[in-house]
């Protein structure tokens, strides 16, 4: 299990890294992180077997609901979102750049120059909540 969260930090960290962004992941609290804030957050579920996995990786949502509460648990964690970071600010645009570093961590491909179609290997329903 913690491979596969270790997998998809690394995909978000990868993808960031290559829009300028520095980003770490943390073994205390599962998540991708720039400068101490949340960029985005894991989730796992294990069953029989099977992984039923998501992220949420912070692109252009308002932050100021995240201000009345302890983010993912921890007091006084901050979040930010990739809008306010590099020039990315459309959820299709991250998606998109998102998508090959998954492949590559994942084990179906490698990162390649131009689009990488969508196979049936991951499914990206995309589920988008902006502000902007």
């Amino acid at each position: 299990v913690r491979q596969l969260v270790v997998a998809l930090e690394n995909a978000i960290i990868a993808y960031v890294g290559e829009l300028g962004v520095a980003a770490s992941g943390s073994r205390d609290a599962p998540g991708v992180y720039v400068e101490g804030a949340k960029l985005a957050s894991i989730g796992l579920r294990i069953r029989r077997g099977a992984s039923y996995h998501g992220l949420a990786l912070n692109v252009s949502l308002d932050l100021q609901p995240f201000e009345r509460i302890n983010v993912c648990g921890h007091r006084g964690l901050g979040v930010t979102r990739l809008a306010d970071l590099c020039a990315v600010s459309d959820v299709r645009t991250a998606a998109e750049g998102l998508m090959p570093h998954l492949l590559r961590e994942l084990g179906f491909g490698s990162v390649r120059e131009g689009p990488v179609p969508v196979h049936n290997a991951i499914n990206t329903d995309l589920q988008a909540v902006s502000s902007l």
